[in-house]
């Protein structure tokens, strides 16, 4: 079973190889992920996050209380870089909204009977069952890739600034981020790999460290001057990385002694 929808702002493919699978799964996962879009945008004026910035709704739903524990977590943890809350902006939560609520769909299909299955939500992936392959884009070219996974019950989310441009700031400076090209994290669930990969992004070249001490994260990154880095554990399927002509130096790897790892 495969179907594709737009929703958040992107695409979201989702693909089930069990055979005999309810469609009407599929469409409380398409369900659940619209309500979220409409109740957790910063882009909708009368959703609970806006409604909420603007003073109107005293106390958040316990939904949004668990994201904005998240956010509060990872800016306690980054020192700062990582604020749903910049100085000029309203509050925007999206950097933990998208992982968060696919990984909770992801885990309903789970529920529901799913026992292999991706879920691709613009490019982030929850990857069930398995191996599947995933491709890492090339964070300058957009029609190759830098490497290519293999996944089994884990998630992959990346940080780059090939889509939105300097999106990502740095709270401790107000400023876009910078240091890295993109940032792939892959860890348990996507809640933490998309939410790490921007954190770490917005850590700039110290965040590759920082995202791949952080247990059960791996880590696959491209710095400003074309380095790859990669933590020990990151589950390449090929050790093909990013082709000669980008002008990559040659991979090293993180050093080792970073904490446990899953």
């Amino acid at each position: 079973m495969r179907r594709v929808e737009h929703v958040m702002g992107f695409p979201v493919s989702v693909r089930i190889d069990d055979k005999g699978f309810s469609e009407a799964a599929v469409d409380g996962l398409f369900a659940w992920l619209h309500e979220v879009d409409a109740r957790f945008s910063p882009f909708r004026p009368d959703s609970e996050v806006s409604r909420l910035d603007r003073g109107e709704v005293s106390e958040p739903s316990p939904a949004l209380r668990e994201v904005l524990d998240l956010c509060e977590e990872y800016r306690v943890a980054t020192g700062g870089a990582f604020d749903v809350r910049l100085p000029g902006r309203g509050l925007d939560p999206c950097a933990v909204v998208k992982g968060w609520s696919v990984q909770k769909g992801a885990e309903l299909l789970a529920a529901a009977g799913a026992r292999r299955f991706c879920l691709n939500a613009g490019g982030d992936v929850v990857a069930v069952g398995g191996p599947w392959r995933v491709g890492v884009r090339h964070p300058e070219h957009a029609d190759q890739l830098c490497t290519v996974l293999d996944l089994t019950d884990r998630a992959v989310a990346t940080s780059a600034r090939y889509e939105r441009g300097d999106h990502i700031v740095d709270g401790r400076t107000g400023r876009p981020a910078t240091g890295l090209l993109s940032l792939t994290v892959v860890a348990p669930t996507l809640t933490e790999a998309d939410t790490v990969a921007t954190a770490a992004f917005a850590l700039g070249a110290e965040g590759v460290e920082w995202a791949s001490a952080r247990e059960g994260c791996e880590v696959f990154a491209v710095d400003t001057g074309r380095r790859v880095l990669r933590s020990p554990g990151f589950p390449v399927a090929s050790e093909r990385t990013a082709p000669a002509s980008a002008g990559y130096a040659p991979e090293g790897s993180l050093p080792d002694g970073r904490g446990p790892k899953a």
